[in-house]
């Protein structure tokens, strides 16, 4: 005899709203990546699976720009990523320099300290970016083994410039890992050419997937110093090397390491495959062009954002200040119940600050920034009414 009965909520079909998902992510999928989902399951193993984790790696490449041979995707969020390209590119007591002018270099470095890693930071406020001479500075300081930067700063909604970055770490024999988890797609990011030892990212942004996959790439250099360890690698689960040769990264055998996420990969796939038909660049300036059109339109409407320099604005996701008096929270309510559209506010240091519009992937559209325009418009213009009453 049941002792918990059986909940009557779950005895009705499962039913979401659609909503229209216009902050820092997850963004809107494209049907043919939902009807992707939907799937036949395969084996974890099966050799048609092989081959859509080989269609995979190949796009992860063309959008990041690399020739990487160890390209693949985690299963788990972009927090998956972090933390595992810090806890197999250092061991225990290793100096790691962290670049923190967010929420995601603290997270980093708090998963950094947890392994046991030798933590430095070098720090900027939130909103700005670092330049060379701050990194050289830190690195002359600390002489660390492995840097750590983010491209994307969602919570500060900064576009980290990358340049010469990767050439002053290899240079005092750094490795350098990049946090592209809200910019992949939407800035340009050529990890060959700026010399990227380690990039992760995430499906749900950018590239309009599914959350639970984080896209991964490591450089030679990476993979050497990966090859060479002194130690295991402290996570099984995040073992690199293991991973890496279930995605058919090197010369043998594939072999069980876990049973990967074979719907959201089928979803990646899809998600990739609408890249390469519009074209890298064609994708990358959509992105662009929208991020430009919003704030041109938030500017004449009387807002400011977080970021003054509007070269080290994120394209993918902007900060619009929160004008004194307003009650974001009540604005962002407003939006929800009238326009079905969700736009959060800030994150760690920015929260109360402002509020984090996207524009990523299928929601990058002239007619979304209009619609985003409006709603803020209808938004202020009810709270004046409401104050005058």
């Amino acid at each position: 005899m049941a002792v918990v009965e059986p909940p009557k909520q779950l005895l009705v079909p499962l039913k979401v709203e659609e909503r229209l998902l216009m902050g820092p992510g997850p963004s809107n999928a494209h049907r043919r990546v939902l009807d992707a989902c939907a799937q036949p399951i395969l084996g974890l193993l099966d050799p048609r699976f092989c081959a859509i984790m080989d269609e995979v790696k190949l796009g992860l490449q063309y959008i990041w720009q690399t020739k990487n041979k160890h390209t693949f995707a985690l299963s788990g969020t972009g927090h998956s990523g972090v933390e595992a390209s810090i806890i197999n590119m250092t061991e225990r007591g290793e100096k790691i320099m962290i670049c923190v002018n967010g929420i995601w270099g603290e997270r980093a470095s708090d998963m950094a300290e947890r392994i046991g890693c030798d933590v430095r930071k070098i720090e900027r406020p939130i909103g700005e970016v670092f330049t060379l001479e701050d990194i050289q500075k830190g690195i002359e300081e600390y002489k660390p083994g492995v840097v750590f930067i983010t491209h994307g700063e969602s919570s500060g909604t900064t576009c980290q410039p990358l340049e010469g970055i990767g050439k002053l770490c290899h240079n005092n024999d750094c490795i350098l890992i990049v946090d592209s988890v809200a910019s992949l797609g939407g800035s340009p990011l050529n990890v060959d050419d700026l010399e990227i030892d380690v990039v992760y990212s995430g499906s749900q942004k950018c590239l309009g997937a599914p959350p639970g996959l984080s896209p991964i790439s490591l450089s030679p250099r990476a993979w050497k110093k990966l090859q060479s360890r002194n130690t295991k690698v402290p996570s099984f689960y995040f073992d690199l090397t293991m991973i890496a040769n279930y995605w058919g990264c090197d010369d043998g055998p594939r072999r069980y390491h876990h049973t990967g996420p074979i719907n959201s990969v089928y979803a990646l796939r899809e998600a990739l495959s609408l890249v390469v038909e519009e074209g890298l660049e064609n994708f990358i300036a959509r992105h662009q062009k929208s991020a430009e059109l919003l704030q041109d339109g938030f500017e004449k409407m009387g807002f400011a954002f977080l970021v003054q320099d509007k070269r080290h604005r994120l394209p993918t996701i902007t900060g619009v200040l929160i004008p004194q008096g307003v009650d974001q929270k009540k604005v962002s309510a407003f939006i929800g119940e009238k326009y079905k559209m969700d736009i959060p506010g800030g994150l760690g240091k920015s929260a109360g600050k402002i509020w984090r519009v996207g524009l990523m992937g299928v929601n990058s559209t002239k007619d979304n920034v209009n619609l985003v325009l409006k709603a803020f418009q209808d938004a202020m213009d009810n709270i004046k009414l409401q104050n005058n009453l």
